[in-house]
């Protein structure tokens, strides 16, 4: 069966990276293609996608069963959940582990992108291949770019006014700024529209726009104004917290390459920057196999469900080299990532 395009660079990617890169990832790589693990999982994947529509579905129609009433924002909870499946189940299709065809993959990614959440597949899929090519990367990496919080000393440094009074207690704000990350992702989508050809723009536009007209149909019919806007505000929230608590424990922390010192090869470069987090099944449910970070980074166009069978050959191989594999419990993931965010702030709260 052919391999997904991005398998193919990670091999190629890594050849031309630094002293370590063949003669620490080229085994590793070559192992993990003669069991299989960079095969699709059509059928895994087809499931996942139908149980995931039905399950969305059923919310919808519990939205109409209940009607007028705050009762119906109890769905608001599990709707939440449910779409950060959706959102998974897009960071999947835009890694090509569902489908060998980019076209599909495309379709997949823009359907529960744009249409099911109202964020954009084209610029998710821009900012986080550059977030995958090098994380961590103060330079290059754009999860770690000063913003609402920071991630350095230097960035920290660097702090005026209100950002600066944020950045001195930014841990304590972690979280309660993730309840507005939903809000914020489909703000970030509609800005980049300037950014696409005219015909993305089109197509991805006309997906957001009907996504929001949608949902504000939907909640209007079913509900008053009033509790139509508690529903979203509650729904929003919840969403981007869950997205929060997925994404916070995968490198905040972490190793940061320096921009001036040496390149390292593909292994080192995702191995050191990304953590992974302990569990069983329902840990890999409810982070949507974000948790196995470190295999993912080094093979991105793996298919979910083999991820795990995958961990036990890289970290067997990490050992075999010396090269730290950072794995901890989740509880333990926020609190190391928080002190992390609280250590950069440190300087400003002592001066």
């Amino acid at each position: 069966m052919p391999q997904p395009a991005a398998a193919v660079v990670d091999s190629s990617e890594d050849r031309a990276g630094g002293t370590h890169a063949g003669s620490e990832f080229a085994p590793l790589l070559r192992e993990v293609r003669h069991r299989g693990l960079l095969e699709y999982r059509r059928a895994w994947y087809a499931r996942t996608i139908a149980a995931n529509a039905l399950a969305l579905a059923a919310a919808v129609t519990g939205l109409f069963l209940i009607g007028d009433s705050w009762w119906a924002l109890l769905l608001a909870p599990p709707l939440a959940v449910l779409c950060a499946r959706t959102a998974f189940i897009g960071h999947d299709a835009g890694h090509a582990q569902i489908t060998g065809s980019r076209a599909a993959g495309r379709v997949i990614g823009l359907i529960h992108g744009n249409l099911l959440l109202g964020l954009s597949y084209s610029w998710w899929n821009t900012k986080h291949n550059r977030h995958h090519a090098n994380p961590n990367h103060i330079d290059k990496d754009p999860d770690v770019a000063a913003d609402v919080l920071v991630f350095t000393a230097g960035q920290a440094g660097t702090r005026t006014g209100l950002r600066r009074r944020i950045t001195r207690h930014q841990a304590w704000f972690f979280f309660p700024l993730t309840l507005l990350e939903g809000v914020a992702l489909k703000v970030h989508s509609f800005r980049d529209l300037r950014r696409q050809p005219p015909r993305v723009r089109a197509l991805e536009g006309a997906l957001l726009l009907t996504h929001l007209v949608g949902c504000a149909a939907l909640l209007l019919t079913c509900l008053s104004p009033g509790r139509a806007l508690a529903f979203a505000a509650l729904h929003q929230a919840l969403f981007g917290l869950h997205l929060g608590l997925a994404f916070a424990p995968n490198h905040k922390g972490m190793e940061m390459p320096d921009p001036h010192g040496e390149r390292w090869g593909h292994l080192r470069r995702q191995v050191l920057t990304s953590r992974n987090i302990r569990g069983g099944v329902l840990t890999d449910w409810f982070l949507g196999g974000l948790n196995y970070q470190i295999e993912h980074h080094l093979f991105p166009s793996m298919p979910r469900p083999h991820l795990r069978r995958a961990q036990l050959l890289v970290r067997a191989h990490c050992r075999k080299l010396g090269i730290p594999y950072a794995e901890t419990g989740l509880v333990d993931s926020y609190r190391q990532a928080l002190r992390h965010l609280h250590d950069v702030g440190e300087p400003l709260r002592t001066r």
